[in-house]
């Protein structure tokens, strides 16, 4: 068994604790309000708003994937027309334009919610 089968196994081991850890904290957060005597009808409220969870995600990703384009681009540019490394500039200027990208996406999310 080498490393090779080491990288799955551990995928599938941190995407269950994630789902773990999120079921599970639902739940004892749901049974604390339950037993103050919280109307159980507040699990219902987000029900209605399904779509707009969705929208809010697409809208991030698009503008994640959009930064983290023009970040290719101008880290190519960068490159092209000055003499710094090619190891230093790409991860950088793409981060940070994935960052600002994210943060537009944020915004657009937040005005989205509102309507």
């Amino acid at each position: 068994m080498g490393p090779q089968v080491l990288i799955p196994v551990s995928l599938f081991a941190m995407i269950f604790g994630i789902v773990y850890l999120f079921f599970s904290t639902r739940n004892r957060e749901r049974m604390a309000l339950i037993e103050k005597g919280v109307d159980a009808s507040i699990f219902l409220k987000g029900a209605g708003k399904g779509g707009s969870a969705w929208k809010v995600f697409v809208v991030n990703l698009a503008f994640l994937l959009i930064g983290s384009g023009v970040g290719i681009f101008l880290a190519l540019l960068i490159t092209t027309y000055t003499s710094l490394d090619d190891g230093a500039v790409y991860p950088s200027i793409i981060f940070i334009m994935a960052g600002v990208g994210l943060l537009a996406g944020f915004k657009t999310a937040k005005d989205l919610d509102k309507e």
